[in-house]
């Protein structure tokens, strides 16, 4: 198995070109809104176990790269009411170009006989709507793909071997069927392909920067599930 990593949230950079759409964004930008804190800085220490990386700094409030063609969060309320002939022209030059490299390295590998592990970087808020996630680390995977499930087991098990304190759920705080990149790569490559969300909590992240030890614990636990599978 071969580690493949993705940081669809990694940034919140807007295109010169754009930035009039949000002139009255004010710091929303700079919140869970506009990125994932701390997903790039964890996905950059993952990137060395894997045979390939790809992050997208471009802000999801521009267009959500992880979000479904047709789906009602793909544009945010401040592209949601541009005339058609700009949401496309965000989707030939952001979304699309990224969603097909990614795919097409995926099935390249694929091609090459190799199995693909992928998994997407993401961080949540500790806080939504007044409720206190209850998670340290969210595992999300499609349960009806055993592979999926027997890899989340292992990486969840190697993880508290690393530290016992973290608490580390299931398909949480989202499910691993919601709408999302590796729900439709899942389709794309229903052999050979396991599709893994990786969501840590923000409370662990202070200005963009994840804490050290749990990104070690992270790395030191993916590196043993690798280790095992690969046996």
């Amino acid at each position: 198995m071969n580690l493949f990593l993705t940081c669809e949230h990694a940034g919140n950079e807007i295109p010169e070109n754009y930035e009039e759409y949000f002139s009255k964004a004010g710091e929303v930008l700079e919140t869970h809104r506009g990125y994932d804190p701390g997903a790039l800085d964890l996905f950059g220490h993952l990137s060395r176990l894997a045979i390939f990386s790809q992050e997208y700094m471009i802000s999801r409030l521009l267009v959500e790269p992880n979000r479904s063609l047709g789906h009602p969060q793909l544009f945010s309320e401040f592209t949601v009411e541009l005339p058609e002939a700009q949401k496309e022209e965000l989707l030939e030059e952001f979304y699309l170009p990224y969603r097909n490299f990614v795919e097409g390295r995926i099935a390249a590998l694929i091609s090459e006989g190799k199995e693909i592990v992928h998994i997407s970087v993401h961080t949540f808020t500790p806080e939504l709507n007044g409720e206190i996630r209850d998670a340290d680390i969210g595992l999300l995977f499609d349960p009806a793909r055993k592979p999926e499930e027997e890899f989340c087991q292992e990486f969840k098990e190697q993880i508290l071997r690393q530290n016992s304190d973290l608490k580390t759920r299931f398909n949480y705080p989202y499910l691993g069927v919601d709408d999302g990149f590796t729900t439709y790569l899942r389709k794309r490559f229903p052999d050979h392909y396991v599709g893994i969300e990786l969501e840590v909590n923000q409370k662990y992240v202070q200005e963009n920067k994840m804490e050290k030890r749990l990104k070690n614990d992270i790395f030191e636990a993916l590196s043993k599930v690798f280790q095992r599978v690969n046996s």
